[in-house]
């Protein structure tokens, strides 16, 4: 039987050689161009890809089968990061964006992602419409990627100074290059390492170079990928900051001047103290499901609508696009701000940190103490838990029917089932379980006031689930 071709959280994504092929991809191409067409779409697509290994072959298969079928593909001759190509394709105002990536996932996986003409994440709906348009068959390709180029259905865009140009035109450059901040910046090995050399050459480099195999580490800018980073900068003494963002850099990890990690809870709260209370923007605060709840506290003090959504960028975008929104954010570190795309960026929210930072001149540790004074300090942890399929189903079926009264000493006082399952522990304290849409894990979540405590309580909760 012809593997079945399913969209996850973030597009598709498989292992290299295994189920992601030139055969599949070509499918997945053809089922887009396909929608393309029945939608009565701009008939052109920008088309990028990653550091991934094999990525230009498969960026030229999809490029050949949109030419194929009469689309016109404007594609970046080398890599790029998402938001690039989704800025393009808000730019050009294109039917369609196509990046190849698995975004932060491990180096044996490819993927496909899927952008819509506003310059971010297609919505589910019309996801799914594509998803039911993929055929067993695989669709014959008249000509080759270079035939095409000669017949200027293919043409090569520089992405990448579209991208720069944005940037500049969009933050204070000058004092960010002005050597008031000492900046370290970890690609790890990812689709950043280009543009952040170019816009901030003096900066302190990690990570920067050519690497499909990300050097065998998973490149998501969570801590325990970062250790090198982080050491590097508190042996360094002199670096204000450190920022890192995935392999096609729409995830972003912030350092302080001690190589202590800060997360994205504590950025989207930094990001609607700046955007709101410093620069004098308004709009909707629209996160996801696993975030801190104080969040909502802030929003509160500040006059700020705030609303939940489940977990996927996507659905975050689904709001950014019909509403006026001021910050779009996960927990997982991809976060979108009024006045860019409605994309997540890890290049463009850690730039905005860093501008915060100079143009205020005060360090990570004092702007995240003003927040602290507004509404307390916390922490939110989280262990990802490689199970058996059997036992991770038969742990989400226990949270469907209620059989968690009790983590440990912490009693389950109320719940919430908006994308996985809630729990909350009383004094602001919660837990969270939620099998991932994207990696064959399940994902634990804890707040507390600490996190010796987070981790007290992810602990029990682990003790509890497994038995």
């Amino acid at each position: 039987m012809t593997y079945k071709i399913k969209f996850g959280t973030d597009g598709w994504r498989e292992i290299i050689g295994k189920d992601y092929t030139v055969a599949n991809v070509k499918r997945v191409a053809q089922a887009t161009a396909t929608w393309m067409v029945d939608s009565k779409l701009n008939q052109t697509a920008i088309i990028g890809y990653d550091c991934r290994f094999g990525g230009q072959m498969f960026m030229e298969a999809t490029a050949e089968v949109f030419a194929a079928n009469g689309v016109k593909c404007l594609v970046a001759e080398h890599f790029v990061s998402t938001p690039m190509v989704s800025l393009a394709a808000n730019s050009l105002k294109a039917g369609v964006g196509i990046v190849i990536t698995a975004s932060h996932n491990p180096p044996s996986y490819n993927g496909y992602k899927i952008k819509a003409t506003y310059g971010g994440p297609a919505t589910p709906a019309e996801v799914q419409k594509i998803e039911d348009q993929i055929q067993e068959d695989i669709p014959a390709v008249g000509k080759s990627y270079d035939a095409y180029k000669a017949d200027g259905l293919i043409e090569i865009i520089d992405m990448e100074t579209m991208y720069f140009n944005h940037v500049e035109a969009n933050f204070d450059m000058d004092t960010l290059r002005s050597g008031k901040l000492e900046l370290a910046y970890d690609a790890m090995y990812g689709a950043g390492q280009d543009i952040v050399r170019r816009l901030l050459p003096d900066a302190t480099f990690l990570h920067c170079e050519n690497n499909p195999g990300f050097d065998g580490q998973a490149p998501e800018p969570i801590h325990k990928n970062l250790q090198e980073f982080s050491q590097l900068i508190e042996m360094a003494g002199d670096i204000d900051s450190g920022l890192a963002t995935d392999g096609d850099a729409d995830r972003v990890g912030l350092y302080n001047a001690k190589g202590k990690f800060i997360d994205s809870h504590h950025i989207i709260l930094l990001l609607i103290h700046y955007l709101h209370k410093h620069k004098g923007l308004s709009g909707k605060v629209v996160t996801s499901f696993s975030c801190t709840g104080k969040i909502k506290k802030l929003c509160s003090m500040y006059g700020l609508e705030q609303q939940t959504t489940k977990i996927g960028f996507k659905y975050i975008c689904d709001i950014m696009v019909q509403e006026d929104v001021l910050i779009g954010g996960e927990e997982s570190g991809g976060i979108a701000i009024k006045g860019h795309i409605p994309e997540r960026d890890g290049v463009w929210i850690g730039f905005m940190i860093w501008e915060f930072m100079a143009k205020t001149g005060k360090s990570l540790d004092d702007l995240i103490e003003e927040i602290y004074d507004l509404v307390g300090s916390f922490a939110v942890e989280r262990y990802d838990l490689k199970l058996d399929e059997s036992l991770k189903q038969t742990i989400v079926a226990n949270c469907k029917n209620g059989t968690y009264s009790k983590f440990g000493g912490y009693t389950v006082e109320s719940t919430e089932d908006t994308d996985g399952f809630k729990f909350h522990l009383g004094n602001d304290q919660w837990v969270m379980i939620r099998p991932s849409g994207t990696e064959p894990v399940l994902r634990v979540y804890a707040e507390a006031g600490n996190s010796e405590e987070a981790f007290n309580i992810l602990d029990a909760t682990k003790s509890t689930i497994l038995g």
